[in-house]
């Protein structure tokens, strides 16, 4: 169902949706070239230019990543009577963009920022900028063109600040408010540390440094501390979710409910982490606006984030891309299901392992497997490249549920498991925990279902860490059962 849900999205839904992006655009020049010898005139090296390019940035890169996405981008923010506006505007027609919302200034410089690589590594950057608020009538002009923007459908808008001047308090103030009467979700990448203007957006997104400056001391880069500083800030403001950028660590989003996911980093080579956060952001509201759960959402930002940082310089993610990286993560599943030891199962771990990729482990009885249990499963598999199903035996099922548990033996309940497209593995124990079998499997990420708190979970000393998620409502073995038994009593079955 997961497989049906995100092959829409990926094929039918993006090319449907309507995303408005306002913030500061920004033009990115790249002088590419390379370094062979030091300057007599100074102890600095000398770059043998080759080419210039030009592409989208700031406000606008988010824009081109939803356009490269297939959405439909409508683009809004300041920029200058200059040349470099002309050239800006070259790009974002070429990237189908609608630039109807650009607030043209008189004597204004474009923000440009212009970096010099040598042998594909940055040297320097040059930033041609203007600072200035936006004055109360080009506010005015760039409210009506959003009123214009929502009364014609949009399915969700992206603040894009990087504190040039474009989003003062009182414009994103009545963003925010006009999206949340449309009932459209706003997403804000924020600056500076005062968020109180962002107040009401549904996902605010800082990277580690941007929380610390926001919270008011040095938050580290670890679960715990961000989830910590998360539920400060959300003491403090009213935005719903707070979604963190950790670079190497993933994704974390902290809801205003205490609620946290998380999402390991996908990328296994970084060239240029340019405008990564932009993807992010694109990435991530065009799930949430195609009705797609946070983790489902989390898992295709991070995968669009991992593409781009193996690229040189401010690169786009495609929607073509995700296809292909969707396509290739499901794996065939044809073969027969054969019981593995422990020992097998751990060296299989191992060898997995050793490639570099990230194996998941769950557990649980799966007796009458039901739509929670997938969804639960698809979800847990998305954390990683493995999963490993550890399977009560039928005797520690008996001690669990009772006499007359389980209705499916452990062997077919385990031939049906293994069945599934997002397992790689299940194998039986027959403790009442996992906490043994885990000491001899060693998975990277130990997942539990429910409202479980990670410093309680069992076995967690045997791996490296712990996710936990939440079940699908209304779904449930007892819920079944109790559903037979009623019809048996009232003599329908």
């Amino acid at each position: 169902m997961t497989d049906n849900y995100i092959d829409t999205f990926l094929n039918a839904t993006l090319p449907g949706l309507r995303i408005a992006v306002i913030g500061d655009i920004m033009l990115d020049r790249y002088i590419f070239g390379s370094v062979n010898r030091i300057s007599p005139e100074a102890p600095v090296p000398v770059n043998k230019v080759d080419h210039i390019t030009s592409v989208l940035g700031g406000a606008a890169n988010v824009a081109n990543n939803l356009a490269h996405l297939d959405c439909q981008v409508y683009l809004a923010g300041l920029v200058g009577d200059d040349d470099n506006m002309h050239l800006l505007q070259s790009l974002l027609e070429e990237a189908h963009i609608n630039g109807a919302g650009l607030v043209v200034r008189q004597g204004h410089d474009t923000t440009t920022k212009m970096r010099v690589l040598g042998a594909r590594q940055q040297m320097v950057r040059l930033d041609f900028e203007e600072v200035t608020d936006l004055q109360s009538s080009e506010e005015q002009q760039l409210c009506h063109w959003l009123r214009s923007c929502i009364d014609d459908g949009l399915d969700g808008i992206i603040l894009s600040d990087y504190k040039k001047g474009v989003l003062t308090d009182t414009l994103a103030k009545q963003i925010i408010s006009m999206a949340s009467e449309a009932s459209v979700p706003v997403l804000v990448d924020p600056k500076g540390s005062d968020w109180t203007k962002y107040n009401g957006a549904d996902f605010v997104t800082p990277n580690m440094k941007e929380l610390s400056d926001c919270v008011g001391y040095a938050v580290a880069n670890e679960g715990k501390a961000v989830a910590e500083a998360g539920m400060k800030l959300h003491e403090q403001y009213t935005f719903a979710h707070l979604m963190v950028t950790r670079s190497e660590k993933g994704i974390t989003v902290i809801g205003n409910d205490g609620k946290v996911w998380n999402n390991p980093a996908t990328a296994q080579d970084v060239f240029d982490v340019s405008g990564a956060g932009d993807t992010v952001a694109a990435a991530f509201l065009a799930a949430i606006a195609g009705k797609l759960s946070i983790r489902t959402s989390l898992q295709i930002a991070n995968a669009a984030a991992g593409i781009v940082v193996a690229k040189v310089g401010t690169y786009p993610i495609h929607r073509y891309e995700l296809q292909k990286l969707w396509n290739e993560w499901q794996p065939a599943r044809w073969e027969p299901y054969h019981p593995l030891s422990w020992e097998d199962t751990a060296q299989k771990i191992r060898k997995w392992q050793a490639q570099g990729d990230t194996v998941v482990f769950t557990n649980g009885c799966f007796d009458i497997v039901h739509r929670g249990h997938i969804l639960y499963l698809q979800q847990a598999a998305m954390l990683g490249q493995h999963l490993v199903i550890g399977l009560n035996s039928d005797a520690s099922v008996r001690r669990l549920k009772g006499e007359t548990r389980p209705f499916v033996c452990q062997e077919d309940r385990a031939v049906l498991l293994s069945a599934l497209g997002c397992v790689d593995e299940v194998v039986i124990f027959d403790q009442d925990t996992p906490q043994e079998l885990l000491a001899v499997l060693h998975p990277d990420i130990l997942v539990k279902g429910g409202d479980y708190k990670a410093d309680e979970v069992i076995g967690r000393e045997s791996v490296k860490q712990v996710e936990i998620i939440s079940f699908e409502e209304g779904y449930s073995t007892t819920v079944l059962i109790q559903k037979i038994a009623d019809l048996v009593k009232k003599g329908k079955l």
